[in-house]
């Protein structure tokens, strides 16, 4: 227990031995001008800052103009079954390819993938576009060994036949799409 007594003293001692109480760095006024600068420093916003919060102000207007404007009309037919069932009788009557061209346009135009694909859909439209590609091989080769013009037609008529399906499904997805 003495040596508590003994270090309390020397303890004290030192405390005594420190110097005088010295100036504060800077007065009152000093922290009153310096806290209102920084106050002020806060307060003022900057271009970029402006600039990005309109920014996305006018993004914002944007989504929800989108939003509320409902989904768009598709101005193309659907092209019913029996439409393309007289496509091939017309294609041969005018010129050997106008209505599977005419067909492949309005095919073209439509958007290429929709946003959300469901499997199945996008199964019948993977199958279709094999079963075309495969009757674009035979027609090479038929034309290419010279066949008889019948059998041309033929695969012709069944090429026009599966670009009308594959129109169908297609349009079919692109409006489910947009009705999301």
């Amino acid at each position: 227990m003495h040596d508590d007594l003994e270090q309390r003293r020397t303890l004290a001692q030192l405390l005594r031995g420190l110097p005088q109480e010295t100036a504060p760095p800077y007065g009152f006024r000093e922290f009153q001008r310096r806290a209102r600068r920084r106050a002020a420093g806060v307060r003022g916003v900057s271009v970029g800052q402006l600039l990005a919060a309109s920014v996305l102000v006018a993004l914002g207007i944007v989504a929800v103009s989108l939003r509320l404007a409902g989904p768009r009309e598709h101005p193309l037919p659907v092209v019913s079954q029996s439409a393309t069932a007289d496509a091939p009788a017309r294609a041969a009557a005018t010129a050997p390819d106008t209505g599977s061209d005419a067909l492949e346009r309005l095919l073209a135009s439509l958007p290429r993938e929709p946003a959300v694909a469901r499997v199945g859909e996008r199964a019948a439209v993977i199958g279709l576009e094999d079963r075309i590609a495969q009757v674009d091989d035979l027609l090479s080769a038929a034309r290419s060994s010279h066949a008889q013009p019948a059998r041309v037609q033929k695969l012709q008529e069944e090429r026009t036949r599966l670009v009308g399906a594959l129109l169908q499904v297609r349009y079919a997805e692109t409006l489910a799409d947009a009705s999301r």
